[in-house]
């Protein structure tokens, strides 16, 4: 199974064991130091390749927010178009770059709907990012902060044939256990953010409730 051309494909990234073990260091520092202040991150890897491998080792998920000093988490129902994702819950990512689009994503700034989503398929990180067409034009991006939540309460959502969204959802709340400041330069698909119009993409959710992301262009 593949998906459509608009589901964006994680960048390319040379890794090495050297480089793993600079990230488990520094994660470990943060960890012990806790989520007080940001996690002082001086290495030379793009911080989305930081946060890809703190979500891969598979006991924390992320949160990206504008707000820098959240200290607990609680269950909202957020307006979400599907099952799993209007629940009551603490909504968190099992992936490092999803949270970064919610956290350098300026939502203050004016009226903006959003349609966005991160699946595996054979492995494989893939990514999709919608906003308002008006909210595009006025690039609404600001400084962010993702958050590192501990895993244990947190359920991802169910597979859909091969393709595996990586929403996770915890129904009690969560304290994060470290913190990373994000600027809009470190999210990697900030120029292939797509730009929709907002009837069109509620009349073809309406329409087809299964067939997320519903990619439609801008009027």
């Amino acid at each position: 199974m593949d998906l459509p051309g608009y589901w964006l494909r994680r960048p390319a990234a040379p890794t090495s064991e050297s480089l793993r073990a600079r990230f488990d260091a520094l994660l470990d520092e943060a960890l012990a130091a806790g989520p007080e202040h940001p996690i002082d991150y001086r290495l030379d890897a793009p911080k989305w390749q930081f946060l890809c491998h703190a979500a891969d080792r598979g006991d924390h998920v992320l949160h990206g927010s504008g707000r820098p000093g959240i200290t607990e988490f609680t269950p909202r129902r957020p307006p979400d178009m599907t099952e799993f994702g209007s629940r009551l819950a603490v909504f968190a990512a099992a992936d490092g770059i999803w949270p970064m689009f919610y956290a350098v994503l300026d939502r203050d700034s004016g009226p903006v709907s959003m349609c966005n989503g991160c699946a595996r398929v054979g492995g494989e990180a893939r990514y999709h990012f919608s906003i308002s067409a008006p909210a595009l034009a006025r690039q609404p991006w600001r400084s962010g902060t993702v958050y590192l939540l501990p895993a244990a309460t947190f359920d991802l959502e169910p597979p859909t044939g091969e393709a595996r969204s990586m929403q996770a959802a915890s129904p009690v709340p969560v304290r994060p256990l470290a913190k990373l400041t994000v600027e809009p330069a470190d999210f990697p698909f900030r120029d292939d953010v797509h730009g929709h119009d907002d009837a069109e993409l509620t009349a073809r959710a309406k329409a087809d409730p299964d067939g997320f992301p519903w990619h439609v262009p801008a009027s």
